[in-house]
């Protein structure tokens, strides 16, 4: 039990360093290619292109809804929740107008080729 017990920290530790490499690296892609959208070399391709998401205010929405009770199928303005009750008709697209802002999320690929 020790064992995996030491073994699963030591991972997690791992994960940590590797993810604060990656926003590092990210960071630095971003900062030197975002206008150009696009870089290649002998080995790799990098593609960065933006995606919208939109970024629900708690208050606005639960002021918009005609019924509180669709309130509580949230609990919160959850874009995942939010994108599900528009696909299931619980919500209706124009009760939402004016809760969020749309906020553009820049994505990296790298490639190998």
């Amino acid at each position: 039990m020790d064992n995996h017990l030491a073994r699963y920290y030591q991972l997690k530790e791992t994960q940590k360093q590797v993810e604060e490499e990656l926003t590092l690296l990210r960071s630095e892609l971003l900062e030197r290619y975002a206008e150009a959208g696009k870089a290649e070399t002998d080995e790799y391709a990098l593609s960065i292109s933006y995606q919208e998401r939109r970024e629900y205010n708690d208050d606005k929405v639960y002021n918009a809804l005609p019924d509180a009770s669709l309130w509580r199928l949230m609990s919160r303005a959850d874009t995942g929740k939010i994108a599900s009750l528009l696909k299931l008709n619980v919500l209706q697209e124009q009760w939402l107008t004016g809760t969020y802002e749309v906020r553009k999320v820049p994505v990296v690929r790298v490639q190998k080729w």
